[in-house]
């Protein structure tokens, strides 16, 4: 059995000034909001954040990152972040941008235990620099080195109490990569189960990469609007 936290602030008690952070989503599609939340009111610092977007300015990591929490965002995009943009430009975070397929794939790597290995995304851009290239077949690659954290913090639609996890449709984005790539996983479920409810096929992220799970609602928020109006 798994811990099972009873309190969103004890499951991030262990994350600590300097940590770096895997948070699973994509914009604001199956973050583990109320563990930023927590995070948020921890006050924690100087953390290094590996995450495809930062959020929104009053939503998500977007939070973190105003309360001036965030030293370094690894990520792949930007987003609909004012405030990003603004610490970026002014220097006040550190930001590494990586092709999204490249981050991924970083990611992978590391859960998987894979050091480095070699794609073409990068290669004659800023992002190649300082890196090796090679040739393989004609066609240059570029080494880029597979990431891991101190804490994984993912979202999943059901887990259960072996930490067995399913993820929602499109909220299985980064969300299983990360958890396998995180020291330690903590999972935020909508729904915890007991061990046998989940069947064996649908389980996308096995126990064994979770370390504790903590229950809860969240609000599911919406990055943008798009109305369409009736002819």
């Amino acid at each position: 059995m798994k811990q099972i936290y009873s309190s969103f602030h004890e499951a991030v008690k262990d994350i600590k000034d300097h940590s770096t952070i895997m948070v699973g989503g994509f914009g604001l599609v199956g973050i583990p909001e109320n563990l930023i939340l927590a995070l948020v009111e921890s006050k924690v610092k100087h953390l290094t954040v590996i995450s495809n977007n930062c959020g929104v300015d009053d939503w998500g990591l977007g939070l973190l990152l105003k309360n001036k929490q965030i030293d370094k965002m690894i990520g792949s995009y930007v987003g609909e972040n004012k405030e990003f943009e603004r610490q970026v430009l002014a220097g006040e975070l550190e930001v590494e941008l990586t092709p999204q397929g490249t981050l991924a794939e970083k990611i992978r790597a590391g859960g998987a235990g894979i050091p480095a290995f070699y794609t073409p995304a990068g290669v004659g851009t800023p992002i190649a620099e300082g890196k090796e290239v090679r040739t393989f077949n004609g066609k240059e690659y570029l080494l880029q080195e597979g990431l891991t954290a101190d804490f994984s913090l993912v979202r999943a639609f059901r887990g259960d109490r072996h930490g067995n996890l399913v993820y929602n449709k499109t909220a299985r984005n980064f969300n299983p990569m990360m958890a396998a790539a995180g020291a330690v996983t903590i999972a935020e479920v909508e729904e915890l189960v007991e061990p046998g409810e989940l069947e064996a096929d649908a389980i996308h992220t096995p126990g064994i990469y979770v370390q504790g799970l903590i229950e809860g609602q969240q609000e599911k928020r919406i990055e943008r609007y798009t109305v369409k109006a009736e002819a």
